[in-house]
């Protein structure tokens, strides 16, 4: 079996999602997607925010196509996809099209069918959700390998958290849950929302979560978002870049095994913020 023939095990299915809106979840996954592919790894964004998706908006792309037009049986994935900063392939979800927030048995079965095609090809499939517990949000966590649970520390989104991780747990209690906590002043407010979810998750669900880690409260986020530019390559300096860059590092040491992901410690992704340590301890930077 020559090198070419070999076959390459398919990329990681991971879903960002969370239970408030406006807590900066599509944000993580734009700087988190090309963080990874700085990392070297192929990386693609499934904007799944049916109806009222905005990867492209935050990128200033403009699609003519999107993945409607593939659930729809009008388009292959292939001529829907387009390519974003550093090669990040993008799946745009459309904006204002109501047949999209509510999708039949057939266009379910379609797009696992496109999530499996497009995670072949890549690393990293990253699955960008909408906001809140509704069916359609539910169903693409399990169409997901990992789930990563975007916060904050305002006592709203994370109750709304507990809800996200509540909700799944009774759909697929072996589903592997992680928590990202945006804007958070630093390690030690972050940490005090991961223990708040960890505790009730742990006492009240019988299940634990990871902790990836924080993004800092960063003006320049703001301002990479007006400019519709990723911030760490708008500002690849700033506190905030320098947190997306050790949570992709993290977040690089899930490897395929088989039907599951395991994550690896040490020998793979290292760098100089310690991002070898394991992802539950409470630092990110």
């Amino acid at each position: 079996m020559t090198p070419d023939t070999i076959p390459r095990p398919r990329g990681a299915i991971l879903a960002v999602t969370s239970g408030k809106g406006g807590v900066g979840k599509t944000n993580v996954v734009i700087n988190l997607a090309v963080s990874l592919a700085r990392l070297g790894h192929r990386v693609g964004i499934l904007d799944a925010d049916f109806g009222l998706g905005n990867i492209d908006v935050m990128l200033g792309l403009t699609p003519t196509l999107h993945l409607g037009h593939v659930l729809s049986g009008e388009r292959p994935i292939e001529d829907v996809t387009i390519e974003g900063p550093l090669g990040v392939q993008i799946v745009p979800a459309g904006t204002g099209i109501r047949a999209m927030t509510n999708l039949t048995a057939n266009q379910w079965t379609r797009l696992g069918a496109v999530i499996k095609r497009l995670a072949l090809g890549l690393d990293f499939l990253l699955i960008d959700t909408a906001a809140g517990i509704s069916d359609n949000v539910v169903e693409l966590l399990m169409l997901a390998e990992r789930v990563l649970v975007v916060t904050s520390f305002e006592p709203t989104a994370v109750v709304d958290a507990y809800a996200v991780v509540k909700i799944l747990t009774a759909a697929a209690p072996n589903k592997d849950v992680g928590i990202v906590v945006n804007a958070a002043r630093d390690s030690d407010e972050s940490g005090l929302v991961f223990r708040q979810l960890d505790i009730a998750s742990s006492r009240f669900l019988h299940r634990g979560l990871r902790y990836y880690g924080f993004v800092v409260q960063d003006p320049a986020v703001r301002e990479a978002v007006l400019v519709q530019r990723p911030i760490v390559d708008h500002l690849p300096q700033s506190p905030a870049s320098r947190c997306f860059r050790i949570l992709a590092s993290r977040i690089a040491g899930l490897a395929p095994t088989g039907p599951g992901l395991r994550l690896a410690y040490g020998g793979g992704t290292s760098d100089d913020d310690g991002a070898d340590a394991p992802v539950e301890a409470p630092r990110c930077a």
